[in-house]
């Protein structure tokens, strides 16, 4: 496959994750599966989409001064992106190629009135350059289109973490993500992992925030025989941690109360040394059906998935019938924008809010169903507080029962330790750049 059909094709998804609403990292793995792509053309298309929705308001500000219709076709201003990310961003790639093959793009899809256009404007902004971002006077305006985040999230980050941390974080999220995997110490060791992943050509080290992680530097781990022998799970260092937050010990009974795709599912049933009981509960039957992929091929047999609204758990589980529980809430994942930065653009504040009342509402309903002085904890893969401490603050407000576990600490890694505050954990994308993540634990008074 030419270069020229790379960036038909990141046009493509682009545009299909701009009309469907979908998450990108599916799509442009769908997209790489059901195309012949060479590494070179995977790592080009991949920079492209990634790159192009990361920068999007920052592409939009440079573009706007050289539009002379506002009526474009959306594919057309996509083309236009992608085509100035390159010419901005990639420095590998020669301007006079990225303005060919636009222009071939926009004859083929559309017309020549189309091409004329799009050659027009891309040549004068070679001309030009771009205009300044020092034009804009506001603070937090000019911080949200230099790094491309929605200005209401910008000043909500602003006034909940100040303005350096939020420069911080918003700069962070534009980094490309990195692949990180948990090895599964219950079966092997990660100094194996590592000499068998270097074995089949992927160059991986240690990780530097948990003891089980590993960090991925060239290739895919996923597409190894450690892999496939269940040795190893593709996760994020930050979503690793949950697992160790739990605390549990050989023969407790877990529940996991929103469980898909399974990655801490998994992590905790390793952690039991296959002994005990996970249950792992999702809403929907596909996501149940991943999670048992995954147990399966992990060879875990204490998991135990099961379709279910995790607000109706009182009706099929007794109460104090648990050890441990998990509550790892569905939220507005603004700690995951580096792996799907669409989420910095579909989101609404509204939204927030609305999460929080689920996830209030999911631990109060499991809330009896854990045995007195045993650890709840409550996780989330997003930084705004809304979700995080203030959710915290209302349960315990209405569950007397339930006090913050100061112990939540000694169970983390070392690295982490520092950001734990009063048995909760918030970890910001630019700490270790890893996804932006929060953790409380709670103890049920009794015992």
């Amino acid at each position: 496959m030419n270069k020229a059909n790379v960036r038909k094709l990141a046009l493509d998804v682009l545009l299909a994750i701009e009309e469907r609403e979908a998450y990108s990292n599916l799509l442009l793995n769908k997209a790489i599966e059901t195309n012949s792509l060479s590494s070179k053309d995977v790592a080009l298309l991949t920079e492209i989409v990634y790159g192009t929705i990361q920068r999007r308001d920052t592409l939009d500000y440079y573009l706007k001064p050289f539009m002379k219709t506002k009526k474009l076709e959306r594919w057309v201003h996509i083309l236009l992106r992608l085509s100035l990310y390159q010419m901005i961003y990639l420095d590998r790639i020669p301007d006079r190629a990225i303005l060919f093959e636009a222009v071939e793009i926009a004859k083929k899809r559309g017309h020549k009135g189309i091409a004329s256009m799009v050659n027009g404007v891309l040549r004068s902004i070679q001309r030009q350059g771009v205009p300044s971002l020092e034009r804009i006077r506001n603070e937090v305006e000019r911080l949200s289109i230099a790094t491309s985040h929605p200005r209401w999230l910008v000043q909500r980050w602003v006034e909940q973490f100040g303005m350096e941390e939020t420069k911080k974080m918003c700069e962070a999220n534009l980094l490309p993500p990195e692949q990180t995997a948990r090895v599964n110490t219950w079966k092997t060791t990660v100094a194996e992992v590592l000499t068998m992943l270097k074995e089949e050509g992927i160059e991986a080290v240690p990780s530097n925030v948990v003891d089980a992680g590993i960090k991925i530097l060239k290739g895919n781990a996923a597409r190894t025989k450690a892999f496939r022998e269940g040795l190893l799970t593709i996760q994020d260092e930050s979503s690793m941690l949950v697992g160790y937050a739990l605390g549990v010990h050989e023969g407790d009974r877990v529940l996991d109360s929103c469980a898909a795709p399974g990655g801490k599912t998994t992590h905790i049933a390793e952690l039991l040394r296959n002994t005990g009981q996970v249950i792992a509960l999702d809403l929907h039957e596909h996501k149940v059906k991943l999670i048992k992929e995954q147990a399966e091929r992990l060879n875990l047999s204490n998991v135990e998935a099961m379709q279910m609204d995790s607000r109706d758990v009182g009706a099929r589980f007794s109460e104090e019938s648990f050890d441990k529980i998990l509550v790892d809430a569905p939220c507005s994942g603004l700690g995951v924008i580096r792996r799907k930065p669409e989420i910095k653009y579909n989101k609404k504040e509204e939204d927030i809010e609305q999460l929080a009342s689920i996830q209030l509402d999911i631990l109060s309903a499991v809330a009896p169903l854990l045995k007195k002085g045993g650890t709840l904890v409550y996780s989330t893969c997003t930084i705004d507080r809304a979700e995080n401490e203030r959710v915290i603050a209302q349960f315990l407000a209405t569950h007397p029962q339930f006090e913050l576990d100061p112990t939540l600490e000694s169970r983390l890694p070392a690295p982490v330790q520092r950001y734990v505050h009063n048995g909760q954990l918030q970890l910001l994308p630019h700490y270790f750049y890893s996804d932006g993540f929060f953790i409380a634990s709670l103890r049920k008074k009794g015992e």
